[in-house]
């Protein structure tokens, strides 16, 4: 009988995808398996100075208080999108291989694709949680991108990285983003697949969209937001009505994301698996227990409770007191958003 997949751990059940330095590992044993005899030493920096960034030991930066894009999530994505990177590299001819340099740029940029979200002591002063830069959180990343890599090393990779980081985003539309290679292109879609299956694919996702993903969007102005003097507009209720238009969000937006804007590259998964993707099995298992709790109306299928991977102490009650305070400021007549589908996870 195989063990339970853990609340903290990949699809497979085999990575712990809230320890930084399991994952590190598991990315170099892909690493070296695709590209014998590259130095991983970037690579290992940059690991290390994501847990900094995370953890609140970063200079300059306060660390985590996100509770749904926490650091599990970021390891998650980017455990992914190194398995897609091995998917791909054994997939291509020649000419269209990316190369060590570029997935390392693409794994880099996956490391840091939510440092938006991370408040700097002197130039956020005026924030209290980084669920307030949610609208431009990947633009944030992109600049955080273009202060870190110089620091590694990288400075070559700069404007492709601060490029490829929005197709984990919604802030720029995708067919829009010109590169000159099209194997940066071919990057970006990765990285913007790994970011989407991770997520969807986490064995409490529903969970955390009802508990903690809500709770970011009220902070961030897109649960609720005001909409003209004496007017606001509700696209979440609650974290229940999230999950309620979570099924939609799949069908009419995710599956269009990934089969289109992102060219099915999700399949390169399969190579690794034997043609199986567990992280679209993962997803359709998470969808269905949904539809099946909204069906019912049994609300008490969902009753995980995952663990919080944050760098600051208090960010789980702050957050809690941020939304009390958020939701008690709107006053005046609710209005129905005519776009409740726009989710910019």
């Amino acid at each position: 009988m195989p063990q339970d997949r853990r609340n903290d751990y990949d699809v497979t059940n085999t990575v712990q995808v809230s320890n930084p330095a399991a994952v590190r590992d598991a990315v170099h044993e892909l690493f070296f398996q695709t590209f014998p005899g590259t130095s991983f030493d970037k690579l290992w920096l940059a690991f290390y100075d994501f847990e900094r960034l995370f953890t609140g030991r970063y200079p300059g930066y306060k660390g985590c208080d996100t509770t749904y894009h926490d650091m599990q999530h970021t390891l998650d994505m980017t455990l992914a999108l190194a398995r897609l990177v091995a998917g791909y590299e054994r997939s291509v001819e020649p000419p269209d291989k990316l190369g060590a340099a570029r997935a390392q740029m693409a794994i880099i940029t996956s490391l840091f694709h939510d440092s938006g979200y991370i408040r700097h002591e002197e130039r956020d002063k005026g924030f209290s949680n980084g669920a307030e830069f949610t609208l431009y959180h990947v633009s944030r990343s992109a600049d955080f991108l273009r202060r870190y890599l110089p620091d590694l090393g990288l400075a070559k990779d700069v404007g492709i990285s601060s490029m490829i980081v929005h197709f984990t985003g919604y802030e720029l539309d995708v067919d829009k983003i010109e590169l000159d290679d099209p194997r940066d292109i071919i990057c970006g879609h990765l990285i913007g697949t790994a970011d989407l299956i991770a997520q969807m694919a986490d064995r409490c996702y529903l969970e955390k969209c009802r508990d903690r993903l809500y709770k970011e969007f009220v902070v961030g102005g897109v649960a609720v937001e005001n909409a003209a003097p004496g007017e606001y507009m509700v696209r979440y209720k609650s974290g229940k009505d999230l999950l309620q238009k979570t099924p939609a969000f799949y069908q009419q937006v995710m599956r269009e994301r990934l089969n289109s804007k992102f060219n099915r590259v999700y399949r390169y998964i399969e190579v690794l698996y034997d043609g199986h993707n567990p992280y679209i099995e993962a997803i359709r298992v998470n969808i269905t227990h949904l539809v099946r709790i909204l069906e019912t109306g049994n609300w008490s299928l969902l009753r995980r409770e995952p663990a919080f991977f944050l760098g600051i102490a208090n960010a789980v009650q702050d957050i809690e007191q941020l939304v009390a305070k958020q939701l008690a400021s709107f006053h005046g007549s609710a209005i129905a958003s005519d776009n409740p589908l726009v989710m910019p996870v």
